[in-house]
């Protein structure tokens, strides 16, 4: 098994959700301690590394942040001995019956998603999908032992077990967005065996799944010089749209839009051409939908990229990816940030100019 593999399958076990991240940042902090200078964490729990950079102080920084917090679901009820709950992030209900859950109360119980007959719901959810506040969870438990055990504000989990595919894929929950911090974990061990002159910031936020925050408060207590936000993107699966969906196996994607600096997108295309890197274009016409929309505007506001990862059933407790991307998108970062020098932000400054030259 891979070192990519084995990290990959420890931190897709654990919980972690939004707003609750303690679990998966201890493991984490862990797989990065033996690759960083420093490690901290925010007021609002996100994780910060630091890896020093070889250049003269003041040194310029770059960083990468990947957002550590996961989908769920909290209790909202306890009646008769089960359990009613709530999304923690975008769940599509149409998933979660029969699916088995963790619930984390005054001990971690076992438990299952059900959905009750059609006869005892009411007459408007006899057909089609059953909404969540229709859904119940049964732990097996006597009613008086559920509620003196679990309260509502609960967190819930999902229990599904990760599963190595042939291929080199693996599935499982959370992949969304662990997968991207797998890529940084890899990024930081390439990068020490190497020379860069800039400070390197590996940053997993939490929150991104509900508020954004952490990358927002991340960027403004850091202020790197550029940032580089990596996530998972739509993969091509039966039924998904051509032209917003994309390979699985062919590299990550390089994302064009609102967030994206255009100057900072070249570069990067440059680097994967030099080094004969395959991957992919993608847009977004308004917001990206990751931890970029905050983290681009925090203090005078930061250069920023944004790299996907073709991921599959995004949202669901079987997420699938390709390991070969995450680690071909380490090596990318890497090469990356090691050819970055003191006259890089040259060019990137804006040049009216020389644009509006360029547009006739």
């Amino acid at each position: 098994m891979s070192n990519t593999l084995k990290h990959l399958k420890e931190m897709i076990s654990s919980s972690g959700l939004s707003g609750f991240e303690s679990p998966i940042r201890e493991i984490i902090s862990d797989a990065w301690e033996p690759y960083t200078d420093d490690l901290s964490v925010s007021k609002l729990g996100s994780l910060h590394g630091k890896l020093f950079g070889s250049g003269e102080e003041p040194r310029k920084s770059v960083m990468i942040a990947t957002h550590m917090d996961a989908i769920g679901l909290i209790v909202t009820s306890v009646k008769n001995g089960f359990l009613y709950m709530d999304t923690l992030g975008g769940i599509d209900s149409r998933v979660l019956p029969g699916q088995m859950v963790v619930v984390h109360g005054e001990e971690e119980f076992p438990g299952m998603i059900i959905q009750p007959p059609d006869h005892a719901l009411p007459k408007e959810n006899q057909s089609g999908p059953v909404p969540i506040n229709r859904l119940l969870i049964d732990l097996g438990l006597e009613e008086r032992e559920v509620a003196q055990k679990v309260k509502i504000g609960d967190l819930i989990s999902f229990a599904t077990e990760p599963l190595e595919l042939d291929g080199n894929y693996i599935a499982g929950h959370s992949l969304d967005n662990r997968a991207s911090v797998a890529v940084l974990t890899k990024t930081l061990e390439i990068l020490n065996k190497r020379q860069h002159l800039w400070d390197v910031f590996a940053v997993a936020t939490t929150q991104e799944e509900e508020t954004l925050g952490g990358a927002a408060t991340s960027g403004f207590a850091l202020r790197p010089t550029i940032a580089i936000v990596v996530d998972v993107t739509f993969a091509k699966s039966p039924g998904a749209p051509d032209h917003l969906s994309f390979e699985m196996d062919k590299g990550p994607t390089f994302d064009w839009g609102p967030n994206t600096h255009p100057k900072l997108f070249k570069s990067f295309e440059k680097v994967a051409k030099d080094f004969e890197y395959s991957y992919q274009h993608a847009v977004y016409s308004r917001s990206s939908g990751t931890d970029a929309i905050t983290l681009q505007l925090a203090g005078e506001g930061i250069p920023l990229m944004i790299v996907g990862l073709p991921l599959r059933y995004m949202h669901t407790p079987v997420e699938m990816i390709q390991i070969k991307d995450i680690e071909r998108t380490a090596r990318l970062l890497a090469d990356f940030i090691s050819q970055l020098d003191d006259n890089f932000m040259d060019t990137l400054m804006w040049d009216a100019e020389k644009e509006e030259d360029e547009a006739k």
